[in-house]
């Protein structure tokens, strides 16, 4: 049964919200009075699918359906979650908030807010309980980080709740453990935007030298081990303890201006708008964001290759989703395996896939290929579990046509048919497929071997039985264009 939820706020935030629930499957209902909101949230949208499949290496789920609605009520009709994320003014949030809880009384309600703490917004209301902070960070629809933020009136099960829905949509729920204005992300970042302003005020540097002190150094590093685990390096082979030694009389030192604040004009204005504009006024906003988005998934996935920081979440988010799109595969098997072939791969061309040309390069369709055959693994019960007990298929011939051409940021998926099979191997045809058009076709022969030993043995029972499934269900197919031609054999 597909989920919903609402949105109620369709700006830069409620957009990346709609682009994240959206693209994990989620149908979106949007209330937001602004008469452009429907061109701004396809804007988000088109980024995000640009954006967000090219972090998964599973299948992304089908994308739920997105509707906009004159009133709260019809937006939040069979939702089972709302994000607000309209204006930071309380009294349009508790009025929001009342008209919420009065069409669906039950409802679950997360805050983007920046810095409302939840016993503020749940002020007047019949239901706090139901209202929660879930405080994401821009991009919504990439940057995984959604600080919940509870106050005593929300129960144990409600916070559980709200991150298990984050947990779905590929976010890491950060639970603070007391309410705090402006959460933990944001006090952070204020002191930084106040340090920044006063050496812009002072003169001392330009926003971009500023951004490139924290592009070009800092940052990097924070990006993939935050503060304390960047300085306990520093502390060398003695740890954070001798770091704290070493530059903690640095504390007294009159650097900082933290508690001072410049005083907001029209000079201040002036002077970090003309500066931004000399910086980057040469590039749209929507170029900036695909620029950054870009950035973003090629730091995100050099991290996931690690399991690293956000890497990891990206990880366990593509385990649940291969949990389950193997798991329900399986499941439509045992009560009866169809005779059409398998999706068993759906990603997207990235910029280290393609070569020169501009095209998808040889060993991405082998990629394909492997992804496409490990799940076709798993979903006959072939998985690590299987390998870690000693038995595993080897690959033992692959042949690869290239029929056209895959370009950066095409969608892909591979369809798999069998072509035989007995206990001891099958044979495989995969299509790689942009659209309708057939870009390759991999075949494969497969042999399924003791590891210990290093030779063939027939597969497992509830192995063979679910292969057994597939190849005589894909007997009723045509045998595929191409099957078992040789190298330069003439079309």
């Amino acid at each position: 049964m597909t989920r919903k939820a609402a949105i109620i706020g369709g700006g830069v935030i409620g957009g990346g919200w709609a682009a994240r629930f959206l693209l994990n499957g989620w149908d979106v209902g949007v209330f937001d009075p602004d008469p452009e909101a429907e061109r701004k949230i396809a804007a988000v949208m088109a980024n995000a699918r640009l954006a967000l499949p090219a972090l998964s290496d599973v299948p992304m789920p089908v994308e739920g359906k997105l509707t906009f609605h004159g009133t709260i009520g019809e937006a939040v009709e069979g939702a089972e979650y709302v994000q607000e994320s309209v204006s930071e003014r309380i009294e349009l949030k508790h009025k929001v908030y009342a008209q919420l809880q009065q069409e669906n009384p039950g409802v679950l309600i997360g805050s983007s807010t920046s810095g409302f703490k939840a016993s503020d917004l749940q002020k007047g209301s019949p239901a706090p309980a139901n209202i929660i902070v879930a405080h994401p960070f821009n991009p919504v629809y990439l940057l995984p980080l959604s600080e919940i933020s509870g106050s005593p009136a929300n129960p144990a099960e409600v916070v559980e709740r709200t991150v298990g829905i984050m947990k779905d949509i590929g976010m890491f729920p950060l639970v603070i453990r007391h309410e705090i204005d402006a959460f933990i992300g944001n006090r952070f970042l204020e002191a930084v935007w106040r340090e920044a302003l006063w050496m812009l005020k002072d003169g001392i540097a330009t926003t971009e030298e500023i951004d490139e002190a924290i592009r070009m150094g800092f940052g990097l590093r924070w990006g993939q081990m935050g503060l304390f685990e960047t300085y306990r390096i520093a502390g060398g082979e003695a740890g954070m303890r001798h770091f704290m030694a070493q530059f903690g009389p640095a504390l007294k030192w009159p650097w900082t201006k933290l508690m001072d604040v410049p005083e907001f004009n029209e000079e201040l204005v002036d002077l970090v708008a003309n500066q931004s504009d000399a910086q980057s006024g040469m590039h749209t906003i929507r170029e900036l964001e695909r620029i950054r988005d870009r950035n973003l998934v090629g730091f995100l996935r050099s991290l996931k290759d690690l399991n690293w920081g956000a890497g990891k979440v990206l990880l366990a988010h593509d385990a649940a989703r291969a949990a389950t799109f193997n798991a329900e595969m399986a499941k439509g098997l045992d009560t009866g395996a169809k005779a059409a072939p398998l999706v068993m791969y759906q990603g997207q061309v990235l910029p280290g896939w393609i070569d020169y040309n501009g095209h998808m390069t040889e060993s991405r369709y082998y990629f394909v290929n492997s992804e496409a055959i490990d799940n076709l693994l798993r979903t006959i019960g072939a998985g690590m579990d299987y390998v870690a007990a000693g038995h595993s298929f080897y690959s033992a011939e692959t042949h690869i046509r290239h029929l056209g051409e895959a370009k950066l940021g095409d969608q892909i998926r591979a369809e798999v048919q069998i072509l035989s099979a007995d206990e001891k191997r099958f044979r495989s045809f995969v299509r790689v497929m942009v659209g309708e058009v057939c870009v390759a076709t991999v075949e494969q022969l497969c042999l399924h071997v003791k590891m210990a030993e290093g030779k063939t043995v027939p597969a497992a029972p509830e192995v063979w039985a679910r292969l057994e499934a597939i190849a005589k269900a894909h007997a009723a197919l045509p045998l595929p264009e191409g099957a078992g031609r040789a190298i330069g054999q003439p079309r």
